[in-house]
């Protein structure tokens, strides 16, 4: 999709996204439409015109709000929207995002998808920060075998496993203080492993459905995922990824002097809620995103990294890992299927 960009630019909201054909950026707007839950509006400013030939250049924008819900985000959904998927609890943790949200609920393993146009709907934010993510040792884990749902409950995930689990802070463990919750990770989680989770009842919860919530209702503890070391992790990471040309300079132009600094730039891409550049953890959540979930990672080109020797498809502490098979090589014109220099190639 980013063949016929010009320009890749960074913005304090978003990125901005310069085409030269009104078609390319059609094509883009089209592509998000089909990738996450969004929605945009098109407008258009003259630029020059000359009235001898009667001709006219206008400058078209396409302004693209994704919805600002991200994997891993703990939600809570209107009561109305709760009912209508299935009379789910309100507090539910978002599992992934591709052209839908696609929610489980953590007392119930109850899941449900919400569109574009549902979300726009019936708007919901995320109650924490993934800066707030704590880290808890699991002191207790026993499965819940016999699942209650309410009364016209929805779809039941079969990839999950409902557990029971006494955590304690990691900070805290000089102290007898411990949280109870129920989890959708039961089937990951034993006595003594370490998982990060939002402690939601030391948090200032700044939400207007929450605080119209029994408190009853409202969780201590939501746990997120299991934890790993991360050093083992990229130590034995035998896999790399591309990135695009980016352009972070001048940040606080604006659009006018984009067109003076390239005048032929007259159809725009403005993304909302997407961020391009990840700051290191950041990115390393990603990829380590991209080795849980191979939903998530089956439209993405990832590359073999010859530096780094093969080994097991999991580590010692059973971390996921990919595999082999869904692996690229990555070429090098430079060099000929020999390894030598090849021959310089005509344009």
């Amino acid at each position: 999709m980013h063949q016929n960009t010009l320009r890749i630019k960074e913005i304090h909201d978003g990125l901005d996204f310069y085409y030269s054909s009104k078609q390319h950026a059609q094509k883009m707007v089209e592509f998000l439409q089909c990738t996450v839950p969004c929605r945009y509006k098109a407008s258009q400013r003259l630029i020059s015109q000359d009235i001898h030939s009667n001709t006219y250049n206008y400058k078209s924008t396409f302004s693209v709000e994704i919805v600002p819900i991200c994997k891993d985000s703990v939600v809570c959904l209107s009561p109305k929207l709760a009912q209508s998927l299935g009379n789910m609890n309100q507090i539910c943790v978002c599992i992934r995002v591709t052209s839908a949200i696609h929610l489980i609920d953590p007392n119930t393993l109850q899941v449900a998808d919400i569109d574009g146009r549902t979300f726009w709907s019936h708007p919901f934010n995320s109650l924490c920060h993934p800066k707030q993510l704590e880290e808890f040792i699991v002191m207790e884990c026993s499965i819940v075998r016999d699942v209650k749902c309410n009364a016209g409950a929805g779809m039941i995930s079969k990839k999950h496993t409902l557990g029971e689990v006494w955590v304690q802070k990691t900070s805290e463990v000089n102290t007898d203080k411990q949280y109870f919750c129920r989890t959708h990770l039961g089937h990951l989680l034993n006595p003594g492993d370490l998982v990060l989770g939002f402690d939601l009842a030391n948090c200032n919860l700044n939400d207007e459905h929450v605080n119209k919530m029994n408190s009853e209702r409202v969780p201590d503890v939501v746990l997120i995922k299991k934890s790993y070391d991360r050093t083992k992790r990229q130590r034995r990471r035998n896999w790399k990824l591309k990135e695009l040309a980016r352009d972070r300079e001048n940040m606080d132009t604006d659009d006018e002097s984009a067109e003076n600094e390239e005048n032929f730039i007259l159809f725009l891409v403005k993304v909302k809620y997407l961020n391009y550049f990840l700051s290191y953890t950041q990115y390393q959540d990603f990829l380590e995103d991209l080795e849980e979930d191979e939903a998530i990672r089956k439209n993405v080109n990832i590359y073999r990294d010859s530096t780094i020797p093969v080994e097991s498809d999991t580590d010692d502490e059973g971390a996921p890992r990919i595999s082999l098979t869904e692996m690229l090589e990555d070429l090098h014109i430079s060099q000929d299927a020999t390894g030598e220099e090849g021959a310089s190639m005509m344009t």
